[in-house]
């Protein structure tokens, strides 16, 4: 170890100490830490520690600010001019892949978006899984910029491209324990969509009891604290704080979703109708912020609906698979599902008042999801909609028949669905 480096160690450890005592940090002191941490020089024990303090004591506003700073300067930067968008949801639902319709929208539209998504970490699939099914995801900083330049956007795995890469680290020691403050989420987020160049942002923050946020109040208080970061990076953003209960796809699991993302861009008769909503209010909302920057007069939900319906969208993605060394050609007809399947019928008849998601999280991935593509749940009914005794909820999907065994058993005891 250098001395240089013995310094740094020093300032981090220091740092660490401070922070457990509730005092506020100095960028000098965020940067050593972040540095460390992202050369993988403090180690997951001390890590930990910086974690655990920051989520008892929170951190300042000039605190958070110096965090996503910090995590931009000691990794990976794309560099692209002009107006830039992205886009972030918060999460803590499956089979609600928006980004996938989001930007091939607002590329469609004229404007450049660089999506680096990640892939599942507690969850039956991620961004990057789903696309995945369909295309390269993995690329260097380089190989992106090209994409980028040649289409106007890509939707690619993050995690492999050294963004922020202290953050990937964090998130690593904090999985165990599932535990991820919200100050740790924005920033996060803000140091990835800073390193990508961007400078318009919609942030979707689904709020209910089984979301990352589960209240208004702490919703607004994020919201406040991305506006702040956001104005000290020159970042245009609109939080969009919505109330979610359950997925708006029909499938959950990487290919049960890249079905209904592809349906969505297709048009098909049977798609999601509510994932499709979700996704132009989001593609709505971001081109408003670009349209505005460009002075350009027009109603940026009416020209998502336009792009989507005109099928300027899906010729988008197309060009977007192509440029990812994808199938350019592939339908959601294509997508093969799973060998084993069980259909699960309704033991009663009644009201669905809820679907569990937590529930709903845990059997799929006993089925398998996501290292199995092809596993997952294709839900057939919705919150509110009255069933009958025998009629069906919802399918299994595995590519093991005995982990669809497992999950039948599973759900006699940890039901989805709750019917009144």
């Amino acid at each position: 170890m250098t001395i240089q480096n013995t310094t740094t160690n020093l300032i981090a450890k220091d740092a660490i100490r401070k922070k457990l005592r509730g005092r506020s940090l100095t960028y000098k002191e965020v940067y050593a830490l972040m540095d460390e941490i992202a050369s993988d020089r403090l180690g997951d024990v001390l890590t930990t520690y910086f974690a655990a303090a920051g989520f008892k004591e929170g951190f300042t506003e000039e605190e958070l600010y110096f965090m996503t700073k910090a995590m931009v300067e000691t990794g990976t930067k794309l560099n692209f001019k002009g107006i830039v968008a992205d886009k972030h949801s918060i999460g803590g639902i499956a089979g609600a892949r928006t980004t996938m319709i989001v930007v091939p929208i607002v590329v469609a539209a004229g404007f450049t978006m660089p999506k680096t998504s990640s892939r599942a970490i507690t969850s039956p699939a991620g961004t990057a899984d789903v696309m995945e099914l369909l295309a390269k995801v993995n690329f260097t900083p380089e190989h992106v910029e090209k994409i980028v330049r040649e289409v106007g956007g890509c939707i690619i795995w993050g995690g492999h491209l050294g963004i922020a890469p202290a953050d990937d680290i964090i998130i690593r020691v904090e999985e165990p324990l599932s535990f991820e403050s919200f100050d740790k989420i924005i920033v996060s987020i803000m140091a990835k969509k800073v390193a990508v160049s961007a400078n318009h942002l919609v942030i979707d923050i689904p709020i209910g009891r089984t979301m990352k946020v589960k209240y208004e109040k702490d919703a607004e208080l994020v919201k406040k604290k991305f506006e702040g970061i956001a104005k000290r990076f020159g970042i245009k953003i609109q939080v969009d704080i919505n109330r979610t209960s359950e997925p708006e796809g029909h499938g959950v699991g990487v290919t049960l979703e890249a079905i209904d993302v592809m349906k969505v861009l297709e048009q098909d008769e049977t798609r999601p109708l509510f994932l499709e909503k979700r996704a132009i209010r989001l593609a709505g909302k971001l081109l408003n912020l670009c349209y505005k920057t460009a002075g350009v007069q027009k109603d940026g939900e009416k020209e998502a609906q336009r792009l989507l319906k005109s099928g300027k969208a899906l010729e988008t993605f197309r060009k977007i698979l192509k440029a990812q060394y994808g199938n350019p050609d592939i339908s959601w007809k294509d997508l093969k599902t799973a060998r084993y399947q069980k259909k699960v019928l309704s033991p009663r008849s009644g009201t669905i008042i809820h679907i569990n998601n937590y529930n709903l999280n845990a059997v799929a991935k006993i089925l398998g999801a996501p290292s199995d593509q092809k596993a997952g749940i294709e839900l057939h009914k919705r919150s509110k909609e009255t069933v009958k005794q025998k009629e069906l909820l919802m399918t299994l999907h595995s590519t093991h028949e005995n982990k669809i065994q497992e999950a039948t058993e599973t759900l006699k005891s940890f039901p989805i669905y709750q019917i009144e």
